[in-house]
């Protein structure tokens, strides 16, 4: 954003600045936020802190720093001014709730939760810190919700590293779905709305989080690896009978007779070809988002025995037919197939939330250590995301132009 865009807006920045003046005791703290921010969104090369003092008229960085490190504010309280603000600007009913994450490439060993990882980003094992993100997609537009810093084992035992890089006691070892899950509980709690949810295999493969996106209402549509296993048809289980005789029986068990389950992999594989539909369901940067897109209904499989009903959807390269991705939702038997195509399509918003963040409003561009000060730097970014998200929905309204959502 150029200075004479945010001059544009500038009453609009600052409503938006004053819906965090309750987070600062003192005035030169929220001043020094709002100059963070409009710093975030400034146009240049790279947003550390040296240049981010040149381009908000201070002299050098050191009150940046404080405001990172040791003023006193809540980022978490921040984040939820972001969520009020996202759902205010661009929430709708059906909206989708996307995890996903993302490397940030580091040197040495002080930076929390840094360590050689694999990293997306990067595609290969690097020295990186993992964030873990929720974004959220209407037809308005995309924006973050939450973050969290994945804390990797050799980070959470090690008692010296936590307490240098000040990682609350409260923070314990999650996994990157548990983090999922404890985002998408909360801004559910805060009153965003959110019909669906979506996210690779990291988080389609943990039946923690599908559950827990079922028990609360929502629908998801999360992909699986090939060799997930399911039944096209609830087989026979047989309850704990008391013993006759041997070791007794406690747990339910498939009948003798039942069939084994199938991988997804062998279901679509079996799939005939008028199964298959031509679908566009976005339109992405590089021209429309087409594949062949299939479903059927299939019961999903836990701990050997079988779960809900679901449905089993494939999607398949136009140009690569072996080119196959799995997805498994809980929605109900009478959604279409373009339905559930959209909602795993949103996916690839949370990739362009990121790619946004980083090149607009410094996401990664940071040099902070430590644990709150890397959620600050990362909330003030979201924020100031956001805020562009929201401009950008609101000039396509006044220009009457469609606005890039993810819908056909």
């Amino acid at each position: 954003m150029t200075p004479e865009d945010l001059d544009e807006w500038a009453d609009d920045f600052e409503a938006f600045h004053a819906r965090l003046a309750h987070l600062f005791a003192r005035r030169e703290s929220r001043q020094q936020a709002a100059k963070y921010l409009r710093g975030l969104l400034a146009s240049v090369e790279r947003k550390n802190s040296w240049q981010l003092a040149e381009v908000v008229g201070d002299t050098l960085p050191d009150a940046s720093q404080r405001l990172l490190y040791r003023v006193h504010w809540d980022e978490d309280a921040a984040r939820d001014v972001l969520q009020q603000f996202v759902s205010e600007t661009l929430g709708e009913d059906d909206g989708i709730g996307v995890v996903d994450e993302t490397g940030f490439l580091k040197k040495g060993d002080k930076s929390v939760g840094v360590q050689r990882q694999y990293s997306g980003t990067a595609g290969k094992t690097e020295n990186c810190q993992i964030g873990v993100f929720l974004s959220y997609v209407t037809s308005k537009g995309h924006a973050f919700l939450d973050r969290r810093l994945y804390l990797p084992q050799s980070w959470a035992s090690d008692r010296a590293r936590r307490t240098a890089a000040q990682v609350p006691e409260a923070v314990e070892l999650a996994t990157k779905a548990e983090q999922a899950g404890a985002m998408l509980e909360h801004a559910w709690q805060h009153g965003v709305p959110m019909g669906w949810v979506t996210g690779d295999e990291v988080y389609g493969d943990a039946p923690y989080l599908r559950d827990l996106v079922a028990r609360h209402g929502r629908c998801y549509v999360l992909a699986v690896r090939s060799h997930t296993p399911v039944w096209l048809q609830r087989p026979t289980v047989e309850e704990p009978r008391a013993p006759t005789g041997g070791r007794p029986q406690t747990q339910p068990r498939l009948a003798e007779d039942a069939p084994h389950p199938t991988a997804v992999m062998a279901v679509v594989a079996g799939w005939p070809s008028h199964r298959w539909q031509r679908l566009t369901v976005a339109e992405g940067e590089k021209g429309p988002r087409t594949y062949d897109w299939a479903c059927q209904r299939v019961v999903e499989s836990r701990d050997g025995l079988p779960d809900r009903a679901g449905w089993l959807l494939a999607r398949r390269s136009i140009s690569d037919p072996t080119d196959i991705a799995y997805y498994l939702s809980n929605a109900s038997t009478d959604t279409a197939v373009l339905k559930l195509a959209q909602v795993a399509s949103a996916r690839y918003t949370v990739e362009q939330c990121i790619e946004e963040a980083k090149g607009e409003t410094g996401l990664d561009e940071y040099e902070v250590r430590t644990w709150q000060s890397w959620h600050r730097h990362i909330t003030l970014s979201m924020l100031a995301h956001a805020w562009l998200a929201s401009t950008r929905y609101r000039t396509e309204v006044k220009k009457g132009t469609p606005t890039p959502g993810w819908r056909n």
